[in-house]
């Protein structure tokens, strides 16, 4: 990994965009079926009965298409050292079949560890889709400081 991104290379309002996914309705269904079997994330029909309004993906399933466009984006290509936690997840539109999602990330705070060779950075998620309506995520990852690389 030539110059990965760093702990140091994060600060307070710098902005990130990247990603195209693609959602589609068999991995609405595949991914429901494992891990949210509820009926609006199985079946159109029931879909259309809920307040959905048709097939819709799992909320739990919006986080991994975000964690996949972030891991793409950015996390492969930095120093990342894992989670410390999600502060705050928010869906406020559905993701329906068709659907093709981006995000930016804003930084909104660094706190360098007191006793590790980490940072955390605490990030605000905004997931896109083509119509531009956003679905939100806020997580603090940990990255490696400089220094420790």
């Amino acid at each position: 990994m030539s110059n990965p991104t760093h702990f140091e290379d994060f600060f307070p309002g710098k902005k990130l965009a990247f990603g195209h996914y693609e959602v589609t309705k068999e991995e609405i269904i595949d991914f429901a079926r494992e891990f949210d079997p509820q009926p609006h994330h199985l079946d159109e029909e029931a879909g259309r009965n809920s307040m959905l309004g048709g097939l819709a993906a799992s909320g739990w399933h919006i986080c991994a298409m975000a964690m996949r466009m972030c891991v793409d984006g950015l996390f492969s290509k930095s120093e990342a050292r894992g989670g410390a936690s999600v502060e705050d997840c928010r869906w406020l539109k559905p993701v329906k079949p068709g659907d093709v999602l981006r995000m930016e990330i804003e930084i909104l705070q660094t706190r360098a560890h007191p006793r590790r060779a980490v940072g955390f950075v605490k990030m605000q998620w905004d997931i896109f889709n083509q119509r531009e309506q956003v679905a939100q995520i806020i997580t603090t990852p940990l990255f490696a400081k400089r220094s420790a690389a």
